[in-house]
């Protein structure tokens, strides 16, 4: 493989009104390539609307740091919960 070659990660959505999803990685040389190569990769099986690749060099992680600085729940704040909010009937995604 190539050195200019780069590692771009995957994400797909199934239909309209939801979050996209990491689904996978692909190795290409530019976006377009990523982009064709995620699509003959990924998209074979299921049906997607929407796909996102982003440069793997481009994201940032919280792995290494104290987690329940990061990630502990604020327990007298429940509004911050989604079970605190009723879902109105008919709603099938938040």
């Amino acid at each position: 493989m190539p050195n200019n070659w780069k590692t771009w990660e995957v994400f797909v959505r199934s239909q309209n009104g939801i979050a996209h999803r990491h689904i996978g990685s692909v190795q290409a040389s530019d976006a377009d390539m990523a982009l064709r190569y995620a699509r003959d990769v990924y998209t074979r099986r299921d049906a997607f609307v929407s796909l996102w690749l982003v440069a793997s060099e481009h994201l940032i992680s919280s792995a290494g740091q104290d987690q329940s600085a990061w990630f502990e729940t604020a327990h007298d704040k429940g509004y911050r919960q989604a079970t605190f909010y009723p879902v109105p009937d008919g709603v099938q995604n938040l």
